[in-house]
């Protein structure tokens, strides 16, 4: 597990030319180990241009392995199973992403090389003199009717919307599949082919702090799944919350870690586009079908071209006592 200086970055100058030079062959390594676009010309970077042979080793690797999730990943995974069987195609949590295994990574995909601004459509992002600024379209917003609870886990309070399983499901699906243009890595945002994948990251946030000689610290697991062009919200919660590392490693696998993992996984998707979907679509019941509180949460339709939420940003989460979390937010995540 990283130290708390590394997961925070602490001692390391992002903004030091030899830093920014590191990241950015290391950035270029990853890409193209996933068969992606790089940044430049492959020959301005000395590992790119003598490591073809390991890199090929490397894409054979994660060509037999396509089907296999990280622990954390895995842990997820059979809770949507259970959760969401009998409710149509399962949706599957993508297994080849750009995985953010150190802290500033984030950061260095956040802006390209060669520019001081990038604009992706909901997040303008700007280089500083001490690192970077990113401005989300949506910085101040209501909450009424934000927040979204599937039904069939554990109670769902009030004054929050209950949403079908099969809903969820559907707003899953959609989320782990976005368009194009939301995949776009800012890094590769100036090359003539720009890169497209998703980001991941492994967050340990601590929920119980070490009491010296009673209890070790406790830390539950979070997984952040985000479009390309959305992983300046990666660079700030990672400065928050600290990056945890490479999640495929056994180092970092919290089931491993019984001293210091509360138990909990939590799992988060970033998908604007969501609010991009009719109510019919998601498989929600016509006004005539739906029960009363269906009708009081605006989980039915009239007319079948109605938007989810009136095509505003939304959060929805499934939950249950097994003591996972997943989490859908149709907008940037910036606290």
């Amino acid at each position: 597990m990283a130290t708390l200086n590394e997961a925070l970055g602490f001692g390391t100058d992002l903004t030091a030319e030899d830093s920014q030079r590191v990241m950015i062959e290391y950035t270029n390594v990853k890409l193209a180990a996933l068969g992606l676009p790089v940044y430049g010309r492959e020959q301005d970077f000395p590992f790119l241009a003598v490591g073809q042979f390991l890199l090929s080793r490397y894409q054979e690797q994660l060509r037999l392995l396509s089907n296999y999730h990280c622990p954390a990943d895995q842990r997820i995974q059979a809770f949507l199973d259970d959760y969401l069987g009998g409710n149509g195609p399962i949706p599957r949590l993508p297994t080849q992403t750009f995985v953010l295994d150190r802290h500033g990574l984030a950061r260095t995909l956040s802006l390209p090389p060669d520019a001081d601004f990038y604009d992706s459509g909901i997040i303008r992002s700007y280089r500083t003199l001490n690192g970077i600024l990113h401005n989300p379209v949506n910085d101040r917003r209501t909450t009424q009717g934000v927040f979204h609870v599937a039904e069939g886990g554990l109670p769902v309070a009030d004054d929050k919307k209950t949403v079908p399983r099969i809903a969820f499901a559907r707003l899953l699906a959609h989320a782990l599949n976005p368009p194009a243009e939301l995949m776009r890595l800012p890094f590769t945002s100036t090359q003539q082919v720009p890169a497209e994948v998703m980001v991941s990251l492994l967050l340990r946030p601590v929920i119980c702090p070490e009491i010296p000689g009673y209890l070790p610290r406790k830390s539950m697991e979070i997984r952040f799944f985000v479009p390309g062009s959305m992983v300046a919200n990666l660079d700030f919660v990672e400065s928050i919350f600290g990056n945890a590392g490479d999640p495929y490693l056994p180092d970092n696998n919290a089931g491993l870690d019984a001293d210091h993992w509360s138990g909990h996984t939590g799992c988060v998707n970033l998908a604007p586009h969501l609010i991009e979907f009719t109510k019919q679509e998601l498989g929600l019941p016509s006004y005539e079908n739906a029960t009363e509180r269906q009708r009081r949460d605006s989980m039915c339709y009239r007319d079948p071209g109605e938007l989810y939420n009136n095509g505003q940003a939304f959060k929805i989460c499934c939950r249950t006592a097994a003591g996972v979390i997943v989490t859908l937010i149709a907008d940037n995540y910036f606290g």
